[in-house]
């Protein structure tokens, strides 16, 4: 399977990450990536920045620091979905001055909830333009109707994601391997587009989807639903 990106990635501004924007972009290039997506954590997340971080994002020069690092760059966040209302913790201000958002459920930010309260709340930020992506939808803390979401991030033109922390053995979301199939299946059955995420917060990680890409052969889910192998893609699926 061809993987030529990955926007989701921390830096120190997200309080419990390691590595700069630089440092993280080398990595990128290394590993063989063609683009890369900064995400830190929006401000909700105990220990991140000030939502100035994400408004003053205009004056980052992604082609700059493109050709510095050889690469395409775009910036982006993870926000934190915070009720059932599908509210996040950044407002249009902030939102508008980045290039994508991915939405997640985070336990620092919102209780874990019924399949159908934590359902609804995905579904909820799906609603929002700025969203592009949700993050580790399959963590079993969160449990949800993988059908409804399958087919709501079709009619919204969501990414479902297959975060690759999520699947180590060490990791923090354990049991998403198996929530994972569950998620797979529902989106072969509607044509639900994902993505590989690496969730790095730490240089050494950048690129790294070893446990996503095994989840997926596992699932024998079809290459042409993974919106890894082409960055292009990805930019017109963000920009709609």
């Amino acid at each position: 399977m061809n993987d030529l990106l990955d926007v989701h990635m921390h830096t120190l501004a997200s309080g419990h990450a390691y590595n700069t924007i630089r440092e993280m972009l080398t990595a990128g290039k290394k590993h063989g990536l063609q683009l890369v997506g900064i995400s830190d954590h929006a401000p909700a997340m105990p220990g991140s920045t000030h939502r100035f971080y994400f408004e003053n994002m205009r004056v980052f020069d992604r082609q700059a620091y493109g050709r510095e690092a050889g690469l395409e760059v775009l910036m982006g966040a993870e926000l934190n979905i915070l009720n059932e209302t599908g509210k996040v913790d950044l407002e249009e201000k902030a939102l508008n001055s980045l290039d994508y958002a991915i939405a997640s459920l985070h336990k620092q930010c919102i209780e874990p909830g019924t399949v159908l309260e934590n359902t609804t709340a995905i579904i909820s930020a799906m609603a929002n333009p700025y969203v592009k992506i949700i993050g580790h939808p399959d963590n079993p803390t969160y449990p949800v109707d993988f059908d409804a979401l399958a087919r709501a991030a079709k009619e919204n033109h969501v990414l479902l994601e297959c975060n690759n922390s999520s699947y180590r053995s060490s990791g923090s979301r354990a049991g998403s391997r198996e929530t994972a199939k569950v998620m797979l299946a529902a989106c072969k059955k509607y044509g639900t587009h994902v993505i590989m995420g690496s969730d790095a917060h730490i240089d050494l990680d950048v690129g790294n989807h070893t446990g996503s890409q095994e989840v997926l052969a596992q699932a024998d889910f079809p290459e042409e639903l993974v919106i890894n192998a082409s960055p292009e893609k990805f930019k017109e699926w963000i920009r709609r």
